[in-house]
């Protein structure tokens, strides 16, 4: 027998509650739970990699620093990013060398930036089913994995972003409205942007160029100069905010300009840019990648799929121009930003060693899938029609119209073609069937761009290295030693260095410049005794001594082969009659270091070259024997 207690009717009118919110907006009710599931998606992917590259250079940075000004100003790697440094101090302050954190800041980041993003598709859009197609492509483009996976990606990517997002908002409801406060509202959103990332300064040139396409009619020439005639205000505004980024970011920067080496080098990078990244990025490739160390892999699409994208996009690209006159504005204006951002990366990554894949490295364009997604919306549904009435005239300019007119931007005035008209049902097979494998392309993808950002040397050497401190025994000292590289790379010296590297670590290792006994870690992260690798005494004269030193003199001891002036760790391995103080001297360099009495060997760090070395015993009455020492670097003893 069923129940009809209370307990059942509050069941039932939870149920209906429910029931009524999605039979209210069905297309919300479905696009929220595609947000939700996306979040889950990227945190369980992010999860299973750890930190990378950059990751642990930001970390020892903060590790090392106090939060002051110049900390927070300071550039790195020619970025200014105040902000994600600030996060990434107080996070590395409270927690040390851990990942989940930013694992959370990076779902929390892109929780904020989907909903903020779902809000401006709704209200720039017409309502429709289709505009589920274009929050797919936000939502699960494996062109943002990176900014959702990857630390030093998200921190500046997310934000930027969300100033795209919050940006074009402000402006929307300026261009609806001529209300002023919208203004305050697009300064304050490409400040934030700015505050993480420098090239969110594209935010601006984004402005522009989405209100000549989707705000103003006309040709080309006549939209822009009505674009510039009526909404003049914002770009006062936002020239005032670029012009004092740039005076501060060029005062403090060097420039990142470079001239490619050849014009086949520009063409590669285009072909690369777009046809193995962008356009498949958008369809759910690239399907395959390729691996790149501890950092993201880079696209690697096989032939017949890259191809087949470009057919997909441009028959989606043909077909909409056909069905709506706001499509092709919003295809310009995905061009026109395309553009921008290639360029600046053509400026910035051709001529250097990064160049031969300069084109393939998501992260450069994950912006564009912000601009991409609003302009595909557009394209499909066209522009949501104004709401209440017209905007107010903004000094003398004439009033936008309340209702859009045939040869107005957002206008649907096209007829559907009649071949359209005539196999409506096979376009819409054919559609579905689009959808369909865009959408298993793109879980195939995210799928293998989770394998390869799983494999991380970076966790496994920091865990090897935790076990073996904790069953270390007391006292275990440390040389330094650089971190292996594909851990951190060469070129971020000198926060590949061990003692960098574990800075934040909580009870952490503990480096010295001279020991008797000192240790290192390998390259797995093991803890081994230290071998000075370098020229060694010749054998001295003395049976059973070697080397005699008396105290008060001066002993000559020569190397089996010179040293260059350059920095050194120095192995002596002696046998005293008493504890006392050396001297030792190679060349200009001196060192003094201290002696026990018996069977002893003591390191030290030392700055010095030539062939011969001088070894004086400061107290009189005490012998000290030596045949061992050896000049050279610390390596590890297998």
């Amino acid at each position: 027998m069923a129940s009809t207690g209370p307990e059942a009717t509050a069941q039932r009118d939870q149920s209906g509650l429910i029931g009524g919110w999605v039979r209210a907006d069905p297309v919300r009710a479905v696009g929220i739970a595609m947000l939700l599931l996306s979040l889950a998606w990227r945190a369980q992917l992010a999860s299973r990699g750890h930190l990378a590259v950059d990751d642990w250079v930001l970390i020892a940075r903060a590790a090392e620093s106090d939060l002051t000004p110049g900390f927070l100003l300071t550039l790195y790697n020619n970025h200014f990013m105040p902000a994600a440094l600030l996060v990434t101090w107080l996070v590395t302050h409270v927690v040390g060398l851990a990942y989940w954190p930013y694992v959370l800041l990076l779902t929390a980041g892109q929780a904020v930036l989907a909903v903020a993003f779902f809000r401006l598709l709704r209200t720039l859009v017409r309502p429709g089913w289709a505009l589920l197609v274009p929050l797919a492509v936000f939502l699960f483009s494996p062109l943002t994995l990176e900014a959702t996976s990857w630390w030093a990606v998200g921190v500046n990517m997310l934000p930027m972003q969300l100033a795209m997002v919050l940006a074009v908002g402000a402006q929307f409801r300026y261009v609806r409205t001529g209300r002023r406060r919208h203004l305050l509202t697009l300064a304050l959103a490409v400040v934030f942007g700015l505050l993480f990332f420098e090239k969110s300064l594209l935010v601006v040139p984004l402005v522009f160029l989405l209100t000549a396409c989707f705000f103003v009619g006309g040709p080309p020439v006549r939209a822009v100069w009505d674009t510039v005639r009526r909404y003049w205000p914002s770009w006062a505004v936002l020239t005032a905010v670029s012009l004092g980024f740039a005076a501060l970011y060029l005062s403090r920067s060097e420039s990142s300009l470079r001239r490619p080496d050849s014009l086949g080098e520009v063409l590669s990078f285009l072909w690369q840019l777009l046809g193995s990244t962008v356009v498949p990025g958008l369809l759910g490739g690239p399907w395959q990648w390729l691996p790149a160390g501890d950092g993201a892999p880079v696209t690697a699409p096989p032939e017949l799929a890259r191809w087949l994208a470009w057919a997909v996009f441009l028959t989606l690209v043909v077909a909409t121009v056909r069905l709506r006159r706001a499509a092709g504005r919003a295809w310009v204006l995905l061009g026109a930003y395309l553009a921008l951002v290639t360029a600046l990366l053509a400026a910035t990554r051709l001529g250097s060693i990064y160049s031969d894949v300069a084109g393939a490295v998501p992260r450069y364009v994950s912006d564009v899938v912000v601009v991409a997604a609003l302009c595909i919306g557009v394209a499909l549904l066209g522009l949501a029609p104004s709401d209440g009435p017209a905007a107010a005239p903004v000094d003398g300019a004439e009033p936008e119209p309340a209702d859009r007119k045939p040869g107005d931007p957002g206008a649907d005035d096209r007829p559907p073609p009649a071949l359209l008209a005539r196999h409506r049902e096979t376009v819409s097979t054919g559609l579905v069937l689009t959808l369909l494998a865009s959408g298993l392309g793109t879980a195939w993808t995210t799928a293998r761009y989770g394998d390869e950002w799983a494999v991380k040397s970076g966790r496994t050497y920091l865990e090897t290295a935790r076990a073996e401190l904790a069953a270390a025994p007391p006292g275990t000292v440390f040389f330094d030693q650089p971190v292996p590289g594909d851990v951190v790379p060469v070129l971020s010296a000198p926060y590949n260095r061990q003692s960098k590297f574990f800075h934040a670590m909580e009870d952490g290792p503990t480096f010295v410049t001279e020991a008797e006994a000192p240790s290192v870690f390998d390259s797995s992260g093991r803890i081994v005794p230290v071998r000075v690798d370098g020229p060694a005494a010749r054998p001295g004269p003395e049976e059973g001594c070697g080397y005699k030193i008396i105290g008060g003199r001066t002993v000559r001891i020569p190397l089996s082969a010179p040293r260059d002036d350059w920095f050194w760790v120095v192995r002596i391995g002696y046998l005293s009659s008493a504890d006392t103080t050396a001297v030792f001297r190679l060349g200009t360099g001196v060192r003094e270091f201290p002696v026990k009495q018996g069977l002893h060997q003591y390191f030290f760090e030392f700055t010095g070259g030539g062939d011969t070395v001088e070894l004086t015993v400061e107290s009189h009455g005490v012998t000290v024997c030596t045949n061992e020492v050896a000049v050279g670097t610390p390596t590890p003893h297998q």
